[in-house]
């Protein structure tokens, strides 16, 4: 049987767009008619899995019809888990995963802005990482650290380093190589050479410990309207219009597909659904 391929969307900083992105890949790759299991391991936020929960409702009281993902749960309920000894929680995502990997061609694994045991375990069993950042050097930081006078780049961080860790261990166990990709999340109209002083570093970076760079998702007001409703461009069709359609929302799905294209997956784009106004 074939195996899954898992993606773990991951850093250890909160407010990058982790959530975003994983809603919005896991769309793209169901209306291409792959079966996607998703995994939220931020177990205290929950954003990615309470965004399914909504789709599913929502698409019930509408009597419309859009792809789900295979339901898998980590057994108990994730606050419960979340002050759970490190053990238990690492048992119960592991017979998750397992399940998961048996039922779908995907993985889908949004992890928590911090660093927890199982999102170290989640990061050695990815096929793909997906790392965004938002367009500063805040963000940067969780990257590599810069001299603070010259701005050079000094060395990698510490989620560098525990991805750095998982793709060696998962090298010398599987002779896997993890594929990662750091999105350049909610791209602002931020002054030029501040611009180009973190493009320099993000590039030097990636030559150093071996990410590709790609593009992400900017901030438009389309992403947080759809979200409530567990929706995503992806989604819209001319029975699934629960906002007004705009020029917006077809930039939006350029974004999309270029994601997909930047993660490898270019051949599960959303389909063309956006009906012509």
């Amino acid at each position: 049987m074939p195996q899954a391929s898992v993606i773990v969307v991951g850093n250890e900083k909160g407010g990058a767009g982790k959530s975003t992105i994983a809603i919005h890949t896991a769309t793209a790759l169901l209306h291409a008619d792959a079966r996607v299991a998703v995994l939220d391991l931020d177990l205290r936020q929950q954003s990615t899995a309470h965004f399914f929960a909504n789709r599913l409702l929502w698409l019930d009281a509408n009597k419309v019809a859009a792809p789900m993902p295979v339901a898998h749960s980590l057994s108990i309920g994730a606050p419960a888990l979340a002050k759970a000894p490190e053990a238990e929680a690492l048992a119960r995502f592991e017979e998750a995963f397992a399940q998961a990997s048996e039922t779908a061609d995907f993985v889908l694994i949004d992890t928590p802005g911090s660093d927890t045991a199982i999102s170290r375990a989640a990061h050695g069993l990815a096929d793909l990482i997906v790392t965004p950042m938002n367009d500063s050097f805040v963000d940067f930081d969780m990257l590599g650290v810069v001299d603070p006078v010259t701005l050079e780049l000094k060395r990698h961080s510490l989620y560098s380093e525990t991805v750095w860790n998982s793709r060696k261990a998962r090298a010398v166990k599987d002779r896997k190589q993890i594929d990662w990709v750091v999105l350049r999340n909610r791209l602002a109209p931020t002054e030029a050479r501040n611009r180009r002083r973190l493009d320099e570093r993000v590039e030097a970076l990636s030559r150093k410990v071996g990410f590709r760079i790609g593009p992400g998702l900017r901030d438009r007001v389309i992403y947080r309207e759809l979200f409530p409703f567990g929706l995503t461009v992806a989604d819209l069709s001319p029975t699934i219009r629960p906002v007004a359609m705009s020029l917006q929302h077809v930039a939006a799905r350029q974004e999309l597909r270029a994601l997909m294209h930047a993660l490898g997956l270019s051949g599960f784009s959303d389909g063309e659904q956006i009906a012509a106004e």
